[in-house]
């Protein structure tokens, strides 16, 4: 088997291996990049983020044509859904950026390997593929993401009951979909198939959608995709689903079964660890499957570093990216460091909900006092224009220093929004900071200088 060296190789090439590698190479290392998929760019580029995204939109837009724009005093007639074309072009769009990954490690160089990355100790990585080779580095980055978690009782069958990647693919629009989650991609992917003109039912084990979110945020966003035609039921533990012919039966404890065209599974992810090779380099995961690091991303074997899904902390594209620019950058400079306290999350219905901080649940199980404003978008000029008001922003801010702590959005744009928050933040930035700055009128932003003008109970236009 023929042996390469290199500075950095870097096992998997979604958002936060693709970026570390070519970060790394930036930097001045011989960097190669392990990935067991033709198409680079991870889950995120291949059947995440990205295609999703591309069917919320096309969905929205559809919605819109079809039942949202009478209130601009604009009447269509004759609407019709061309599904394999809206398909077509979320292909075409995970086509392009796929391929620019690879444009980028040419660019950059970057070496690409086809295969599977396995540990073997002593620096050393078999890439095991149609060409196995084996790689000898100082320095392996993990990388590899995460995969799709099951739920007790339920088989996939890749066509009835699916994940997020066959609902990003139904060859046609299902009478009744059974959503099992009420989580980010739950409620993305479901709201894709309720625009299209499926009948939604989201099942969710808890007492309540979007779990970590902030609790009153939630709550209005669930009244508002309810309105929209979502249905939920809520602290539903289900038991089973089972095809029967074209359809599919959902057991449930409590309750009567569902019959239904289609099943979405959206329970989470899970840590993609299985086959590194972990046991040959002494690694052990924690009991949810990650693998523990310091606060510089080095694992207990020298030399071996892991990001993003695999290790602690929220499932985001955008954190792992984070981690694998700070991670190699400390490697070479000595220095890297990312601010787990400003990484902003966003759900992309519509409205949309975007945070960036602590809940005002956390705040008070951690006892740390706090100051409260906010502004709804009906009372915007440019939501009005819109015509799209559902939501507010909500900001939480330390009540002795006005130190920002929180900032919450549910509302249109709300993952634009959220950028300004993120930035104040990461800049110490307080309340009156907000409210002191600027913002254009009329604009969607200037709910957040209102809302930090409520947190010292001076709103000038609510």
């Amino acid at each position: 088997m023929d042996t390469h060296t290199f500075d950095l190789v870097v096992i998997g090439a979604g958002p936060g291996g693709y970026i570390a590698a070519i970060r790394a190479a930036q930097l001045g290392l011989n960097v190669a990049c392990i990935e067991k998929e033709a198409a680079l760019g991870g889950t995120c580029l291949r059947v995440g983020c990205i295609p999703s995204k591309a069917l919320l939109e096309s969905s929205e837009r559809f919605a819109d044509v079809k039942h949202g724009l009478g209130t601009h005093g604009i009447k269509v007639q004759g609407v019709e859904l061309d599904l394999p074309a809206m398909l077509k072009r979320k292909d075409s769009i995970v086509r392009q950026l796929t391929n620019g990954v690879g444009g980028l490690f040419k660019k950059n160089g970057v070496t690409r390997y086809t295969g599977t990355g396995r540990l073997l100790g002593g620096g050393r990585v078999a890439v095991d593929g149609t060409q196995p080779v084996e790689l000898q580095a100082k320095h392996i980055l993990i990388a590899t993401g995460s995969q799709v978690a099951s739920l007790p009782g339920i088989t996939f069958d890749g066509d009835r009951i699916g994940t997020s990647t066959e609902a990003l693919a139904y060859p046609s629009v299902p009478g009744h979909l059974v959503v099992i989650g009420a989580g980010v991609i739950g409620l993305e992917l479901g709201s894709v198939w309720s625009r299209l003109g499926a009948k939604v039912t989201v099942l969710e084990y808890l007492d309540r959608i979007l779990p970590g979110t902030d609790t009153e945020i939630a709550t209005q966003a669930r009244k508002s995709f309810e309105k929209q035609g979502l249905v939920f039921q809520l602290g539903v533990r289900v038991t089973g689903a089972e095809v029967q012919g074209d359809q599919v039966v959902v057991t449930r404890d409590g309750g009567e079964p569902i019959t239904c065209d289609r099943v979405l599974v959206a329970v989470g992810r899970k840590p993609n660890t299985e086959g590194l090779g972990l046991d040959a380099v002494g690694l052990e995961t924690d009991k949810r499957g990650r693998i523990p690091v310091d606060a510089h991303f080095q694992t207990s074997v020298p030399g071996l570093y892991a990001i993003g899904d695999v290790i602690a902390g929220p499932m985001l594209a955008h954190k792992a990216e984070e981690e694998g620019v700070a991670c190699v950058e400390r490697i070479v400079t000595g220095y890297g460091h990312v601010n787990y306290d400003t990484i902003p999350n966003v759900v992309y219905t519509m409205p949309e909900v975007a945070s960036v901080g602590r809940t005002e649940e956390e705040l008070q199980a951690a006892g740390i006092p706090y100051r409260k404003g906010s502004f709804p978008f009906m009372a915007n000029g440019r939501a009005k224009a819109l015509a799209i008001t559902d939501g507010q922003v909500k900001i939480l801010a330390h009540a002795e220093t006005d130190r920002l702590l929180g900032v919450h959005i549910f509302g249109p744009w709300a993952g634009e929004l959220i950028a300004e928050a993120a930035a104040a933040m990461e800049f110490g930035a307080t309340a009156e900071d907000l409210a002191r700055t600027c913002h254009a009128h009329p604009t969607l932003s200037e709910a957040i200088k209102e809302a930090a003008l409520a947190v010292d109970g001076r709103t000038l236009n609510y």
